[in-house]
């Protein structure tokens, strides 16, 4: 079996509400852009893929990517992962492309990719990842509606000019609904977009001012509390607290990046994501090192519902995956059903607070073709015959 064509889709979905992303200050996202990525086969078996990008991705896996994939075996994973690492050294990171490469393998083989893994589980626990930064009373409001839909945890977004008005949020919610529901905190210090009126850095001191407040208030994980170069800073801050977990790497690349955060005592759970950090199958190779170090992985996931499903897959076959990360903040715009526009069949939140892996072979997508093609706004094709 080799590959035949490599097809990319630069899709821009809009959103029906405005949503305005807390790491963005005061920008509103109108839309979901991503790239849908389809591999195929000469024996006709097509791999499915995404990237949470536009243009840029599309043309890298052009230009970097289908001239060593075409005519290869899809099935030899490792011997193409090499090209996924050094083209990021020309273009935009494209680790999204093995995700095809295992969706072929699992429908050759009639298995969920989660179970060729080694299939730990067939669910993992979700939290749903807010976005938007709201008042007190209003999170209140939210989390209430959460627990009546299932989920055992949430996490909020720290991102007002004084964090002591961030820490009022999970003041409040603690003070309705006590522990019925775990509390994260992403305070997105890694890597930030300027947005309007700029990004305030936090910096040690109020990291760890903020890290101890929350420690009390017995949250779960702060998450990328400093730059994510910052080891020195990462290490000392996560050796000062207890019970409250350090967390991050969603903007870190590479495996080599992330044995480096373990082997500076960076983070107690690590969060690479499958579209952005490094490819689908190299996560099992970083859950390994985290294990055999003790530590946890939460898959990072964001933008799109294909990039969930790959992240899912990853956290049911590993032991080590606590949660997996929801994206879902209605009533703003980006909500689990904007999120999965491009599914006929989106993923869901059971009354067990649970994600189910689907039972179909590979990463078990079902697209919607229609709306796929109603929002394509550029196609781009590699071929083996060219």
């Amino acid at each position: 079996m080799k590959i035949d064509s490599i097809t990319c889709r630069v899709l821009d979905f809009p959103l029906e509400r405005e949503f305005h992303p807390a790491w963005a200050r005061g920008r509103n996202q109108p839309d979901l852009l991503m790239v849908l990525i389809e591999v195929e086969t000469d024996e006709g078996v097509k791999g499915i893929g995404a990237a949470h990008a536009g243009l840029e991705a599309a043309i890298a896996i052009d230009r970097f990517v289908a001239p060593y994939f075409l005519g290869q075996d899809p099935t030899q994973v490792e011997r193409l992962i090499p090209v996924l690492r050094d083209s990021e050294i020309l273009g935009a990171p494209v680790y999204c492309m093995e995700m095809t490469l295992w969706d072929i393998i699992g429908k050759v083989a009639g298995l969920p990719v989660a179970r060729l893994w080694g299939g730990f589980s067939d669910r993992v626990v979700a939290y749903c990842a807010t976005a938007e930064v709201r008042s007190p009373a209003q999170r209140v409001d939210d989390v209430q509606r959460m627990l009546s839909e299932g989920y055992k945890a949430v996490k909020f977004r720290f991102h007002l000019t004084n964090p002591r008005d961030d820490l009022k949020v999970v003041e409040a919610v603690r003070a309705v609904v006590g522990d019925r529901i775990e509390i994260m905190v992403d305070a997105n210090q890694a890597g930030v977009e300027p947005g309007h009126g700029g990004h305030h850095s936090w910096g040690f001191p109020t990291a760890l001012a903020v890290a101890r407040e929350l420690e009390l208030m017995q949250v779960r994980w702060l998450e990328e509390p400093l730059p994510r170069h910052d080891y020195d800073g990462l290490h000392r801050l996560r050796d000062k607290l207890d019970t409250l977990a350090i967390a991050g790497g969603e903007d870190n690349h590479g495996l080599h990046e992330f044995k480096l955060l373990i082997d500076r005592g960076c983070y107690d759970i690590l969060q690479p994501d499958a579209l952005l950090s490094e490819g689908v199958g190299q996560m099992r190779k970083v859950a390994a090192l985290a294990e055999a170090s003790g530590l946890e992985v939460a898959p990072h996931t964001w933008g799109n519902g294909i990039g969930l499903m790959a992240n899912l897959h990853v956290a049911a076959a590993i032991p080590n995956c606590p949660f997996l990360e929801f994206p879902h903040d209605p009533p703003s715009g980006f909500t689990a059903a904007a999120r999965d526009q491009m599914l006929l069949e989106p993923l869901t939140i059971e009354q067990d607070g649970c994600v189910h892996v689907p039972n179909r072979p590979g990463f078990g997508l079902v697209l919607d073709e229609e709306r796929i093609a109603r929002y394509t706004v550029s196609t781009h094709t590699s071929s083996a015959k060219d």
